[in-house]
């Protein structure tokens, strides 16, 4: 079979909530450098169409990233590492913020950057995904 499409795609990894805050409130902190940095990794990012920047991974060092949709207060999505992209949409619901996350491009035949398979960090990023929306709920609603 001759196509793009891998028949081992995995599917994308959501997270939705609703945040007690107003949506400006919520996109200062997941458009901000300091904002993402609050609740989930160090970054130099800038809310700048096609601004390359990185997240700190931690022990995997700095992971290259790149703005593809810039939106606000809707929409930011951003290229991470070679193959993913991880997208914050933002509904205002009448003074709260309906927030999804979506962590996509996952392939089943692919591995990271650091050789581990999609298969296995898209079942940790799964688990992990439900704990840093965890701690955004936390820090936008003290």
């Amino acid at each position: 079979m001759d196509n793009n499409i891998s028949q081992n795609t995995l599917s994308d990894i959501r997270q939705t909530l609703v945040l007690n805050a107003p949506i400006q409130k919520v996109w200062a902190a997941v458009a901000t450098s300091e904002g993402i940095a609050t609740w989930f990794m160090p970054n130099n990012f800038q809310a700048e169409l096609g601004y390359e920047f990185h997240l700190e991974a931690g022990p995997f060092g700095n992971s290259p990233c790149k703005v593809t949709v810039l939106d606000p207060p809707n929409q930011l999505s951003f290229a991470w590492g070679k193959d993913w992209s991880l997208t914050f949409e933002l509904v205002d619901r009448e003074g709260k913020t309906e927030f999804t996350l979506i962590h996509a491009g996952w392939d089943a035949d692919k591995v990271t950057e650091f050789g581990q398979s999609h298969g296995e960090v898209h079942g940790r990023m799964s688990g992990g995904w439900i704990g840093i929306v965890a701690k955004l709920r936390q820090i936008i609603e003290s």
